[in-house]
């Protein structure tokens, strides 16, 4: 397996248009697993486009349950399951969790039960065990270890950064956030932290051309991160890398890469990279790996 983050769907918000990008959904292969982090609209597509099986799903974490990371979480493992999949899935979530995916498998049940008749598959409600957690340590398993931190996503109280740690490689999530320090000492160190980032300008544009945007303003200003921002928690826990994601907005064409660098470069000159849809870096070798080279 090569060792690899790929950004699956980059964009902020459930919306979606023509020709844009997915809401969030992230995937890391790292010690013989493969880790889906968030479910958006456009996680399955995303997850086959960047050469995963479907019937390979290992673990699932679901920061929090905005529909912009959990709408397709429901469909993600239907679909797997008639790829193919056999082996049991493990999702850990937020509390709240385990009722969206029993809603789900009660709105599939007629599909369900006539494909276990049909075609003779496992039961799928069987085959997924739901996890849900709070703050602190998620999973500790053959040498990787899960941790959460509840981070400030107003009016959302159960939102959770993630640390994913395995042979000395450490790789930081910080879910949906307004600014948040903590993250600083959460992230110490990391050698790729994933950070959420608004673009000022970006921002203005986006309510401008709604029909709330003043209401939609408030929320996303107390809510979310501003690229600038999001340099200054890297700088601050000297990370390796920095990888903007949950890009709001991130399908206006009046903001591109190089709009998102001048914001990042005010406050942070270290390893950057601009999530976009299907983006793939490779993960640094283990400790051991490292030290031998």
């Amino acid at each position: 397996m090569n060792e690899r983050l790929v950004i699956l769907g980059s964009k902020g918000g459930p919306a979606i248009r023509p020709g844009g990008p997915s809401p969030t959904s992230s995937l890391i292969e790292i010690g013989g697993r493969r880790i889906v982090i968030d479910c958006g609209l456009g996680v399955s597509r995303g997850l086959v486009e960047a050469g995963m099986a479907l019937s390979e799903l290992d673990l699932i974490l679901i920061t929090h349950l905005h529909s912009d990371h959990v709408l397709e979480l429901g469909p993600l493992m239907h679909t797997a399951w008639t790829a193919g999949l056999k082996r049991p899935v493990r999702v850990f979530g937020p509390v709240g969790t385990k009722a969206v995916w029993d809603g789900f498998c009660a709105s599939l049940s007629y599909d369900i039960d006539l494909r276990i008749d049909d075609e003779g598959r496992p039961d799928l409600r069987e085959m997924v065990t739901i996890t849900e957690f709070g703050e602190g340590m998620v999973l500790d398993e053959g040498g990787l270890t899960i941790e959460a931190l509840r981070v400030e996503h107003p009016p959302v109280t159960e939102c959770y950064g993630l640390k994913f740690s395995h042979q000395g490689r450490v790789i930081v999530f910080s879910s949906d956030t307004a600014w948040f320090p903590p993250l600083v000492e959460f992230a110490r160190n990391a050698d790729i932290l994933v950070h959420e980032a608004m673009h000022p300008e970006g921002v203005d544009r986006l309510v401008a051309r709604t029909g709330n945007g003043a209401r939609l303003k408030t929320h996303l200003l107390a809510s979310h991160t501003m690229a600038a921002d999001a340099g200054k928690i890297a700088r601050d826990a000297t990370v390796g890398h920095l990888v903007l994601h949950h890009l709001v907005p991130a399908d206006d064409p009046a903001i591109t890469e190089i709009h998102w660098i001048e914001q990042v470069r005010t406050s942070w000159d270290g390893v950057l990279t601009i999530g976009r849809d299907g983006l793939e870096l490779p993960l640094p070798g283990s400790k051991h790996q490292r030290k031998t080279a």
